[in-house]
């Protein structure tokens, strides 16, 4: 499978699985990204609350967050920012997912620490071949 020998190439390039968290208040979304970094060998830390996802990031240590922008408690803009200043040069590398898709969004995105930028819709096996492409930061 495609998919499969990718995120094994990425994994390769960490020396251990990829360690993938998603944070998104829409349950169905975390929930099949779960299921498809987990069928391809990724550990997998999924997050409905964006107010636990600084707590949850120290303890899981990912390589690469997956972030919804646009969440009821705190926007995925702030956990960003969250994330950079606790983590500082071991940062993670974070990928903004955002329904808004104006040149100011992508703009705030980058000004808030995030490396990379997602748009919805998306193709959920397009992530997944996304992720596995990256790079260690």
């Amino acid at each position: 499978m495609a998919l499969n020998s990718a995120l094994l190439k990425a994994s390769a390039r960490f020396g251990r699985p990829l360690r993938v968290m998603v944070v998104d208040d829409d349950r169905d979304t975390v929930q099949t990204l779960g299921i498809l970094f987990r069928s391809e060998g990724a550990e997998v830390c999924l997050v409905e609350k964006s107010t636990k996802a600084l707590a949850i990031a120290q303890d899981f240590q990912p390589d690469i967050v997956l972030l919804d922008i646009g969440m009821p408690d705190r926007n995925g803009y702030q956990v960003a920012e969250d994330l950079r200043k606790r983590f500082g040069a071991q940062s993670p590398t974070l990928v903004a997912i955002n329904a808004y898709t104006s040149l100011a969004d992508k703009c705030q995105a980058r000004v808030s620490g995030f490396d990379h930028y997602i748009e919805k819709p998306y193709n959920f096996s397009a992530v997944v071949n996304f992720v596995a492409g990256m790079k260690p930061r």
